[in-house]
């Protein structure tokens, strides 16, 4: 639903409007002022893990120029920005006493959000659990989930005056499968499905989080996971049991218990989780919104008999596909698909969503004189937001829409060889240029507002 200047027809009315970062992914300064060490310092120090072998430095170095990403934002026009803390920034092994720079760090970031009439909406996990506590078993312990508590009552006490509206987890799913069942991202670890623990205690963890967060006079709590639309390669019975069993672990394993307190029958997967008396009440502690981080529907064919997990991953037939490849097929009726059936599936036990991050990487240049004309981001972006649009209208409570990414950054295992950003940035000097995409972006807030 987007006219010939790739704009969704009827921009959301109401709707408001982000753009999202990640501490790991844009600050650098990983060495000095107090900061402790990561299991991503661990991970990008691991020769092999990073396919360019980059470290996240210098990238957008927003720990020296966050004022640079402040202005940016209010050249947007955006409600909201969403940030994440960086844990071992704030509390450098994860337990003690909190680092005094890291704390003024982000507060110098929000003060300077709040100076320009830009809500901080921060992430407290956004994936850089301290390596202290990874080495006494990470997220498969329960003692990470009250430890986590505990850093959150730092970050509040010395934010929540002024910070209102909260992420707890980013993403549960990326951490406990791609970081402990099959090892791509940190901490690397390959245990299959007895990752699962690692699911309990972080949506323990959020739980947790949200009571603490609410002492300290939060209007808004929730959590954001990626979710996807999950299609079977065929209608074959195979095909089809292999996507339910896909939906169930991507999905509903996560969403589930938040939202109605109980998990999804895991039988079929031979999972039992670590569950103690009261978990699930704290976990289904209700939530103000719920994030959806959606990039792209998947498509799910039952995998060969002796495959360690019975499901695999294959090409969606028919539709393009972003810089990441075949399996980042560009699909934006999947996105209304997913939240009709969200709302369908959970009713009145659904609050309102936030999509939490949407976004997509293409190929482009490293170093830049002029600003890029990145027209198949824009048609991505006008598709999904046109596809936001779709499901309001078919009854669907959506509050927020948030771009991946503001700035371009450290991707992860992808290094800086994948580009999600507005703003194109060098990443061996910092320079910041914005791309079409930006000036699009900012274009269809004012039309929004009209």
């Amino acid at each position: 639903m987007v006219d010939a200047f790739g704009r969704p027809s009827t921009p959301p009315a109401g709707l408001r409007w982000s753009a999202a970062t990640a501490a790991f992914q844009i600050e650098g300064a990983r060495h000095g002022d107090g900061r402790g060490r990561s299991i991503w310092d661990d991970f990008v120090d691991t020769p092999g893990q990073v396919v360019d072998a980059t470290t996240a430095e210098p990238g957008p170095a927003s720990y020296e120029h966050f004022a640079e990403d402040i202005a940016l934002l209010q050249g947007l026009g955006v409600d909201r920005y969403r940030f994440s803390i960086s844990w071992v920034r704030v509390q450098p092994d994860g337990r003690g006493k909190p680092e005094p720079r890291g704390i003024a760090y982000y507060d110098r970031l929000v003060d300077g959000l709040l100076e320009v009439g830009i809500t901080p909406f921060p992430t407290l996990y956004h994936w850089d659990l301290p390596a202290t506590l990874e080495a006494d078993g990470g997220w498969l312990v329960r003692d990470t989930a009250e430890r986590f508590a505990e850093y959150t009552e730092i970050v509040a006490a010395a934010l929540g005056d002024r910070v209102k509206h909260w992420y707890t987890i980013n993403e549960p799913i990326s951490t406990a499968l791609q970081g402990y069942a099959i090892g791509e991202l940190a901490p690397g670890r390959q245990l299959l499905f007895d990752a699962l623990p690692a699911v309990h205690h972080q949506l323990l963890a959020h739980g947790l989080a949200t009571g603490v967060l609410r002492q300290h006079g939060a209007d808004a709590v929730g959590i954001v996971n990626n979710h996807t639309w999950v299609r079977p390669a065929t209608d074959s019975e195979a095909d089809q049991t292999a996507a339910h069993l896909y939906d169930l672990i991507h999905n509903r394993l996560f969403a589930d218990p938040v939202l109605t307190g109980n998990y999804p029958d895991l039988r079929p997967l031979g999972v039992d989780l670590p569950i103690q008396d009261g978990d699930m009440d704290i976990i289904a502690t209700a939530s103000d919104f719920y994030g959806v981080n959606f990039y792209n529907p998947t498509t799910i064919a039952a995998a060969p008999a002796d495959a360690p997990v019975p499901f695999v991953q294959v090409p969606t037939p028919g539709v393009a596909h972003t810089g990441f490849g075949e399996l980042w097929p560009i699909d934006p009726a999947a996105l209304t698909a997913f939240l009709t059936e969200a709302a369908r599936r959970y009713g009145d036990r659904l609050p309102p969503i936030i999509i939490g991050e949407n976004g997509a990487s293409f190929p482009e240049p490293d170093a830049v004189d002029a600003p890029i004309r990145d027209s198949d981001r824009v048609a991505y972006l006008a598709g999904h937001i046109g596809a936001v649009a779709d499901a309001i209208t078919q009854g669907v409570r959506i509050e927020e829409y948030t771009v991946w990414s503001l700035l371009d950054n450290f991707e992860w295992a992808d290094g800086f060889t994948q580009r999600f950003g507005l703003v194109h940035v060098d990443h061996e000097t910092s320079k910041r240029t914005p791309k079409r995409s930006y000036d699009w972006y900012r274009t269809l807030i004012a039309e929004s507002r009209r």
